[in-house]
């Protein structure tokens, strides 16, 4: 057998294995509470596939709190191929995954000669329960994506190194700058070519370094550019957590480290979350994970010099984990399973490489075959960490079995249980969150909903109100808690709701709830004109929006103005049929121009839809006789 052939072979076992293990993703749902909203769900620009309008706003979006146009083009060709089905976007991710598995094998096995340790590396990459999260999560295509380009931009770079031309530069530049267009992980490519440099490359020799870095200054350029654009987008869309100290930052930095470490050799107690400490970490965890790292880089320094690789291998893990490492907090995690997508393989090239040169060629057989079950260890728990993602409730309550305090978690499940309405359930989450964290504003909001569907007004206000005084800015909150007032119902609640209203279509005048809601307040106020416009204003927003319809109707009947009152009413009967109250109203105003008879019909109308609807079936009473 060729070499040729046996890569080949290889690179087919791994892309199979890929599918054997993550191809149960295709059974799986969208997370539709935890992002996937926010990328397909809920994102119309998405829905509506590869259009020009999609793709100029690819380009120029900080949606998500990111910028990476490749990563929204790719969501929208799915929708293009599978529409909504979940199965299909969860595929291509499985898809990615497996080339990048093949890829990756191909990429070391020429850099390196090395067929078997290649075979090892990118089998742990392939297999490894850490991959369960960017490779399940329809969010996480940004992981697999970007990755793809990684490898391809290193394949284009040892090819320029191999036969250096401008043209080969140009390909490794440009598929550098389209991983950073799916995801800015790619930041620190240009320094791991340094470490390719001192191994396999052999380049780094005394002298060279200057030359070295020289040869990547456009390389770094483009990563600065990157680092910069992501920063503005991530702090507009609010996902930068600046209130945390930096001393409680690097310290969970370097408990994060030791974390990945210990996870990547023994894989168990696997979250799609893990709570941030804030300021309960212990010190000595702190000092315990600094301690460890540095004796592991001494040992990694000293083995360098019988072979490279593991020094290579350990720089790369850390070197790659510093962008999501925490020093600039993104988010509310402490850590997270995709953030060892990329640093992974360092760890597993310094135990393909570094263990042979310890051991020696007599225990060639055995490393082999410890190997082997090492793999097929990780692919079983791998297969089972991804079974848990297939839906939200199931990957929150695996989250709350194996993690402590789990704020997130218990807010996810909570969501997850609202949604299904089971409302006892979800309350007992809700609860449990804020006793854990009392300062998450989501979870307050999200329980004042509940509270609200349950008729609990009082409840939902005092939650909606803690929302908004955690966070000023919450939107949705101040239109929760403008709507609670107003079915709390005293005339001191209605104007606070009037001015909370008014400030939220005025924060954003293209949202119909906001319109709609200020009007009811408005109404309440006995303010039917100004009512009216807004009434006015939430129909045109959100067309056919029938209960604008049908209270923009009542205000202009209690101004009279009974003709125009009737169309809004039958506007709002066509947009909902089954709108019984727009049924009884119109026969109403109907009675009001002494069209009687017509008005029965309507309160006849009504009765099919609700024969018991008391006021229906006292007015058909009155002008009808008895049916």
């Amino acid at each position: 057998m060729t070499a040729r052939v046996r890569d080949r072979a290889i690179a087919a076992g791994l892309a199979a294995a890929v599918l054997a293990v993550f191809g149960q993703a295709a059974l799986f749902d969208f997370l539709r509470l935890y992002d996937d909203q926010v990328y397909v769900t809920d994102n119309l620009h998405v829905q509506a596939g590869l259009t020009a309008s999609g793709v100029a706003w690819a380009f120029t979006t900080g949606h998500g709190a990111n910028w990476h146009p490749l990563t929204w083009l790719s969501h929208m060709l799915d929708c293009q191929l599978w529409g909504l089905w979940a199965g299909g976007h969860h595929l291509t991710g499985v898809l990615l995954h497996a080339a990048n598995a093949a890829l990756l094998y191909l990429l070391l096995a020429r850099a390196t000669g090395s067929a078997a340790r290649s075979a090892f590396v990118a089998a742990v990459f392939a297999l490894h329960p850490l991959r369960a999260e960017s490779v399940c999560w329809v969010s996480e295509r940004k992981d697999v994506l970007s990755t793809l380009f990684w490898v391809l931009a290193t394949m284009a770079w040892l090819s320029y190194q191999r036969r250096p031309s401008p043209r080969r530069y140009l390909a490794a530049a440009l598929l550098f700058a389209l991983g950073l267009m799916a995801k800015p992980m790619l930041v620190t490519w240009p320094f791991t070519l340094l470490l390719l440099d001192l191994w396999p490359l052999g380049r780094m020799r005394p002298g060279r370094l200057g030359t070295l870095v020289r040869e990547k200054l456009p390389l770094f350029a483009l990563t600065v550019a990157s680092s910069v654009i992501t920063l503005a987008a991530q702090s507009a869309g609010g996902a930068v957590t600046r209130s945390w100290p930096v001393g409680t930052r690097a310290a969970n930095a370097l408990v994060a480290t030791a974390a990945y470490l210990g996870q990547t050799l023994w894989p168990r107690g696997l979250a799609v979350f893990y709570p941030h400490p804030v300021e309960a970490l212990p010190a000595w965890k702190s000092a315990a994970a600094a301690a460890l790292l540095v004796v592991l880089t001494v040992l990694a320094v000293r083995a360098a010099r019988r072979e490279r690789a593991v020094l290579v291998g350990w720089l790369w893990f850390l070197g790659t984990l510093v962008p999501v490492i925490g020093l600039v907090q993104v988010g509310l995690q402490s850590m997270a399973d995709r953030y060892t997508y990329v640093p992974g393989w360092g760890l597993a090239v310094a135990v393909a490489w570094g263990l042979p040169a310890l051991a020696g060629d007599r225990a060639r057989a055995a490393l082999v075959a410890a190997g082997t079950a090492a793999v097929l260890a990780l692919a079983t728990a791998a297969g089972l960490q991804a079974s848990h993602w297939k839906d939200s409730e199931t990957l929150f309550r695996h989250a709350l079995a194996v993690t402590e305090g789990n704020y997130i978690a218990h807010h996810a499940v909570a969501n997850a249980l609202h949604t299904a309405d089971r409302y006892e359930e979800a309350a007992r989450h809700y609860e449990a969150c804020i006793a854990i964290n009392e300062r998450y504003e989501k979870a307050h909001y999200n329980y004042g909903n509940l509270l609200a569907l349950q008729g609990r007004w009082e409840e939902a206000t005092r939650h909606f109100r803690r929302a908004l005084e955690l966070e000023e800015g919450y939107f949705d909150a101040r239109v929760g808690l403008g709507r609670a007032l107003l079915q709390v119902g005293d005339r001191n609640g209605g104007e606070e709701a009037e001015r909370l209203l008014e400030r939220a279509e005025g924060e954003r005048p293209g949202s119909a709830e906001a319109a709609y809601w200020h009007g009811v307040a408005l109404a309440r106020l006995g303010r039917h004109e100004d009512a009216t416009a807004r009434y006015r204003r939430a129909t045109e927003l959100a067309p056919p929006h029938a209960e604008a319809l049908n209270n923009w109707g009542n205000s202009l009947a209690l101004l009279r103005r009974w003709q125009d009152a009737e169309d809004r009413y039958r506007a709002a009967c066509a947009a909902d049929p089954r709108h019984v109250d727009a049924r009884v109203n119109l026969g109403k105003v109907l009675v009001q121009q002494g069209r009687v008879g017509e008005a029965v019909v309507e309160f006849d109308a009504a009765l099919a839809i609700d024969p018991a609807h008391p006021e229906a079936l006292s007015l058909r009473a009155q002008f009808g006789g008895p049916r």
